[in-house]
């Protein structure tokens, strides 16, 4: 069992940043690879980025603005979004999986956290 809190969202202008954190609790925890997803109003949750058994993997849409970290001594997974847009705004969630292959598919996940909100003005 695998519990995960995220934290760290909020209201941002565009241009600004947000470091979002993913505390993960559990005997268990280090062996998941853990993703980063977000879920808009009225659309499908979608994959922003994940860690792997040390690679990271990110969605076109975030490359060179958003970058994943893991502090497995902290149990934690944060996600540095810079250059933040509108389109950025949404609730993000962590998750945790043992399909190390398929870390972009959200179905693959076992465990997820609550999520945070995260809202970018134009």
């Amino acid at each position: 069992q695998v519990q995960l809190v995220e934290s760290g969202g909020g209201l941002v202008q565009a241009g600004g940043s947000l470091n979002l954190s993913c505390a993960a609790s559990g005997r268990t925890a280090s062996r998941f690879a853990v993703g980063w997803f977000r879920q808009a109003p009225g659309k499908e949750r979608e994959f922003v980025a994940a860690t792997s058994r040390g690679n990271k993997y990110y969605a076109d849409s975030v490359k060179g603005r958003f970058t994943i970290s893991r502090d497995n001594a902290k149990s934690t997974v944060s996600l540095e979004m810079n250059s933040l847009e509108p389109e950025d705004t949404a609730v993000y969630y962590c998750g945790a999986t043992l399909d190390y292959l398929r870390v972009k598919m959200p179905r693959m996940y076992n465990y997820w956290g609550q999520g945070t909100q995260v809202t970018v003005s134009s």
